[in-house]
Order: C-alpha cells, then structure tokens, then sequence
C-alpha cells in the first residue's frame, strides 16, 4: 500500500558531482551538487539547480561558464567537505589536496582526480524557487583513459561513481543483468 505525502524532494538517486568555477581574479572553488543532470542531448546540455546565496552561484553567473567534475568514491570524504564549506571562507583545492587542471574551452579548472570532465559555457538561468537552474551546453569532454573498455564505453565499475540519497551517499559500481 502506498501512501500519499505533500510535494517534496524525494527524487533519487542523485548523481553527485564537483562543480568548479573562477573570480574575476581567476581564483577557483569547487561546490558540491546532487541536483544535477543531463537535460538534453543535442546541444549537449547539463543543468545545475543551485542556492543563489552559494559562493559558486555568483562565480558561475559571472563568468558564464564551470565544469562539472564526476568524483569517484576515492575522494569522496573531499567530495563531501567541498559540500559543507564555503569558498568564501575557505579554499577548498588547498585544503581538500585537490589538483586543478588546466580546461580546454573555458577558465574554470577540471579536477585532476575525477575521472571525467564536463566543460560548460551557461546557455540560460532558470529561476524556480529556493534554486535556481542552470543551464550548460558541454563545450569540451575530458574522460580517464584507463576507464574505458574496448568499445570505448566508460566502466563503472572502474569509475566508482556514487549518489546522494536523502542525506546519504550510495555507491553505484554494479551492473544489473535484466534479461
């Protein structure tokens, strides 16, 4: 038996990624998101819902532009540290060990230890609610070499990837046979 609640948020699971971004002065932070999503396919299109009072709102509606770095469980404490802090008080690269790369298209870094890398220049800003929506058209993919099978797939299992549930994160690694 189901039961009905009042409208909320209990969509899951959430893909967990590390958004980083860049000041006017070229300093970068990193914000944890687990709303996030592929929201078209051609013009490949990522969309973010982030709080307007975060650090990296202000950075990201400035510069018109960010990476969407996928962690795997390995830096997953330094994932979870870049959610809880904010970039104004706080350099999260510094403090997590993290190591910045140099993106291709835009000026905000990718994360060396995330095995791929979305680069994205904001297409549109959405306002919903309490967050608002954006929307990034991915410039330039950068993905682990050693993650890839010989079809040139990425291996999940390799990946490690994980998701934020309810306040939980929840590892994903294992294929499901449904035949």
């Amino acid at each position: 038996m189901k039961i009905e609640r009042r409208p909320s948020t209990l969509f899951y699971p959430c893909p967990v990624v590390l958004v980083t971004s860049v000041d006017e002065k070229g300093t970068p932070n990193i914000v944890t998101l687990g709303w996030a999503g592929v929201v078209c396919s051609d013009p490949p299109t990522i969309g973010l819902g982030i709080r307007p009072n975060r650090h990296s709102y202000g950075l990201i509606e400035q510069s018109k532009e960010f990476v969407v770095n996928i962690p795997s469980l390995s830096i997953l404490k330094e994932t979870d540290y870049c959610g809880r802090v904010s970039g104004r008080d706080h350099n999260k690269f510094e403090e997590t060990k993290l190591t910045p790369e140099p993106a291709l298209k835009v000026k905000a870094p990718l994360i060396k230890e995330c095995p791929v890398n979305l680069e994205c220049v904001l297409q549109q800003t959405v306002k919903v609610g309490s967050h608002n929506l954006f929307l990034g058209r991915i410039v330039a993919v950068h993905v682990e070499q050693a993650l890839l099978d010989a079809n040139g797939h990425i291996d999940y299992a390799k990946a490690k990837p994980f998701v934020y549930n309810q306040g939980e994160y929840w590892g994903v690694n294992v294929k499901l046979d449904v035949s």
